[in-house]
């Protein structure tokens, strides 16, 4: 349990750079005086964690330091791998990325731990869409991924109903749901949501935008599918079904 705390810290420090032993406590979930412990038994082990003081101090590791990724359980390595199930990465073009990152994972994990990779492909496989939907990803979709990982602004040709209007906005992010692809973003002062296969063209311009790091894209896509489902079930009916009639009814309609 403890040197995975330890672990856990220095990774912390590692991908973070400076933190107090406040917001250390917080993260790792303990006291602050475990924190404080934990960095003495750092220092006596090698790890050249330091401690800057004053108002804006905290604790940094020097030099550059970096750990290699030891440490880690067969659960931790096999979910690892788990995350990086193909298909979604692929549909935004970020398949040659995941390759090439979890060949680096797989290099820095020690041998007992290298079939990781075999053992979850051969147990989970993700199948995101839906029966009787189109496989393809749209048109547009790495177009819009790029300009997400980058902040840049973009013009859309979007299509609604039976006319396409023309939108110019700051694309926070993307959103998979029953194996269609959603785009989130700004325009002006407020959030708007787009169905990326209704997207016709998509523009990136080489203007950034400043991101509201305050947006959480996980918190605003709840309260958005909330309301919709709110919207959609207005209405209350009684429906009267024989016992076959009821058998079927689970393959005829949605759950809800």
């Amino acid at each position: 349990m403890r040197a995975s705390r330890l672990i856990s810290l220095v990774l912390l420090l590692q991908s973070r750079e400076t933190m107090t032993a406040a917001e250390l406590a917080h993260e790792l979930e303990v006291s602050e005086r475990t924190v404080y412990r934990d960095v003495l038994a750092l220092s006596a082990a090698g790890v050249p964690v330091y401690a800057d003081r004053g108002r804006a101090g905290g604790y940094r590791l020097l030099g550059g330091y970096r750990t290699r990724l030891t440490g880690l359980s067969r659960d931790e390595a096999e979910a690892l791998f788990l995350a990086g199930l193909p298909g979604p990465a692929g549909d935004m073009g970020l398949a040659d990325s995941v390759a090439a990152a979890e060949l680096k994972v797989l290099a820095a994990l020690p041998p007992s731990l290298r079939d990781a990779p075999a053992r979850t492909g051969q147990r989970f496989h993700l199948d995101v869409p839906g029966w009787f939907r189109e496989t393809a990803p749209p048109p547009a979709l790495a177009e819009l991924a790029r300009a997400v990982w980058r902040d840049l602004m973009v013009e859309l040709r979007y299509r609604r109903g039976d006319r396409e209007v023309t939108r110019t906005l700051a694309p926070y992010g993307l959103v998979l749901k029953n194996g269609v692809w959603y785009l989130v973003g700004r325009v002006g002062d407020g959030w708007r949501t787009y169905r990326v296969d209704r997207v016709v063209s998509a523009e990136v311009s080489a203007d950034g935008f400043d991101r509201d790091e305050d947006f959480d894209l996980g918190a605003y896509w709840r309260e958005q599918a909330g309301a919709f489902l709110r919207e959609l079930l207005r209405e209350r009916v009684t429906v009267r079904l024989g016992p076959a009639g009821l058998r079927a009814l689970r393959h005829l309609v949605d759950a809800p």
